[in-house]
């Protein structure tokens, strides 16, 4: 197994992975410090009229510096909760959650924008707000820089993602699906956070444009050197983006590695979600175009 599997989860390889996907698969980085590290999780709701929902139970994963680990799950596993409780937003009933080497609600107190960007998955603009205001909120919330450097700032920030200096002064209401993504992509980094926090990136935008805003996530990711954690239910963005696949099934993670050890465990999520007909065709895609893609390149051992 890689050095990036984790090995606080089974694995119990069944098929032999596809060498043309092993190829194709982003590479890996070497594998760095710990940024985020949950561990003995457990995550309790309670029912309506009773009783309580445990989502999670003993649930341990790590993530390593410079890497982008994809959360994928059936519905109810807790993909979201996970991702909350990441950045503090939720409270764990048992285990612990550690972000760059704080607690996470020490984290919250210490300015945990500096530290952790968030694309939610609806942008989450404030409608109010023109684009260069949106994403030069948290500058100003956190006063990190005065006004006028705040807007500078802003400005590269917004071009950075893509977009015009002309479209600075539009308001979230003239943007289409694709800009508000890269709107709250530039206002995630405005801080120059070390780690970034996907929730369905590519979601409601049509193929070019999701295929645009996952090439514009690739750049950014080794450019800036980030580390990224994404919740996402879109094969295609998985395939491109992900050095690691963090499988939630039976109120755990059952299995944390390189897409072709997930696809060589033996467990019925991982035979639907990536086997079946919809992940053959997805594997079929990136196989075809890191084939005809002139800087296409193995990773490491590959």
């Amino acid at each position: 197994m890689n050095a990036l599997a984790d090995t606080s989860v089974q694995d119990a390889p069944l098929h032999t992975p596809d060498d043309a996907l092993a190829a194709a698969a982003p590479p890996l980085p070497e594998q760095g410090e710990p940024m985020i590290e949950v561990r003995g999780l457990w995550s309790v709701f309670p029912k309506p009229g009773g009783g309580q929902v445990v989502v999670h139970k003993d649930l341990d994963l790590t993530v390593y510096r410079g890497e982008v680990l994809t959360l994928v799950g059936g519905s109810g596993t807790g993909k979201t909760v996970l991702l909350r409780q990441m950045l503090g937003l939720n409270t764990p009933a048992k285990g612990t959650v550690t972000v760059l080497g704080q607690p996470v609600r020490d984290l919250q107190r210490a300015g945990a924008a500096t530290r952790v960007g968030m694309l939610f998955q609806q942008g989450a603009l404030f409608s109010a707000f023109s684009v260069l205001d949106n994403i030069a909120f948290p500058l100003r919330e956190t006063r990190a820089l005065p006004d006028a450097l705040a807007r500078e700032a802003a400005m590269l920030k917004l071009q950075m993602v893509g977009l015009k200096p002309t479209d600075a002064q539009k308001m979230p209401s003239e943007l289409s699906g694709g800009m508000i993504k890269r709107v709250a992509l530039a206002r995630a980094l405005a801080m120059d956070p070390p780690l970034l926090m996907l929730d369905e990136p590519t979601a409601g935008l049509d193929p070019d444009s999701s295929d645009a805003f996952v090439a514009l996530l690739r750049s950014l990711h080794q450019e800036l050197g980030l580390t990224v954690v994404m919740v996402t239910h879109d094969l295609d963005t998985l395939f491109e983006l992900s050095t690691r696949v963090a499988v939630l099934a039976d109120q755990r993670v059952i299995i944390a590695a390189p897409v072709p050890e997930v696809l060589a465990f033996d467990h019925p999520f991982i035979h639907h979600f990536f086997l079946g007909e919809r992940g053959q065709r997805a594997m079929e895609l990136l196989r075809t175009r890191r084939a005809s893609s002139p800087t296409a390149t193995a990773p490491k051992g590959a």
